[in-house]
């Protein structure tokens, strides 16, 4: 598998999700945060099988431009976890619950749509330097 990505396509991805969370919390539809939830998952699996990959691939034309995919991986899988929790709350009847998680969902991909700011590839680069410290304290002992 290859380990890097267009940026470009994680964007659009991040336009696609923003507006799907953003039908999410008008609605109030727990089906949505599913099915979102779902992509996510699928995503987090390999970033080019997932939906809005195939769609980018079909409309927009790759750059030259590379990232690497661990990090999309990850943050996929967070927000995979807060459409989870929010699609649980607004089926289960707790509104406020997946009113909250999915409107965090849609904070961290409007970030990435429009500002190109990833927050959960931003904690996985983090908890990675924290791991290489704690690495190198314990060879030091």
């Amino acid at each position: 598998m290859n380990n890097e990505l267009d940026p470009r396509g994680q964007r659009f991805a991040a336009v696609l999700t923003s507006i799907v969370i953003a039908l999410v919390l008008i609605t109030g539809s727990g089906w949505l945060a599913l099915a979102q939830a779902i992509v996510f998952a699928i995503t987090a699996y390999d970033p080019r099988r997932g939906p809005y990959a195939l769609i980018f691939r079909a409309v927009g034309r790759p750059s030259g431009e590379r990232e690497p995919a661990a990090p999309v991986r990850f943050a996929q899988l967070v927000g995979c976890a807060f459409l989870n929790v929010s699609a649980l709350g607004y089926l289960s009847g707790t509104e406020t619950l997946g009113l909250v998680a999915a409107a965090l969902g849609l904070l961290a991909a409007f970030l990435n749509a429009a500002f190109g700011l990833c927050l959960g590839c931003e904690a996985y680069l983090a908890f990675r330097r924290l791991k290489m410290r704690n690495a190198e304290d314990v060879r030091e002992v």
